[in-house]
């Protein structure tokens, strides 16, 4: 399984968030047939700009805890004191892919930011 992992500022547009995933997965060698899942904090579940980029892509939209992102803040690359601050881990992008890849599952590198967006990329432990 392979997951997009959204952060962003509020008021995002689904284009800035396919943008910014579309840049992740050129980071990274992937194409977008290759994506399982976008996943994305509770605390954004109204954010329409993300919602509506998952119907975009054609994905569906996993929307992950305050507590299991704070479970995988250790294990995120990136350390944003405003994500910090707002969301309780230091990467909101790295922690939700990371929760929603599973268990084993790992980051294919720091996540990738386009303007208001971050994107991070997590593999499932089975990939």
């Amino acid at each position: 399984m392979i997951v997009a992992g959204i952060g962003s500022r509020r008021g995002v547009s689904a284009a800035e968030v396919v943008a910014a995933v579309e840049a992740a997965l050129e980071a990274h060698g992937l194409e977008r047939n290759a994506l399982s899942l976008l996943a994305t904090a509770r605390m954004k579940k109204d954010e329409a700009g993300i919602i509506a980029a998952g119907g975009t892509i054609g994905l569906p939209l996993v929307l992950v805890d305050d507590d299991v992102l704070a479970e995988m803040s250790s294990r995120t690359i990136t350390r944003s004191g405003a994500s910090l601050a707002v969301a309780g881990t230091p990467s909101v992008s790295e922690a939700a892919a990371l929760a929603a890849a599973g268990e084993g599952a790992r980051l294919a590198g720091p996540r990738t930011a386009v303007g208001r967006v971050t994107c991070a990329i997590a593999i499932g432990g089975g990939e």
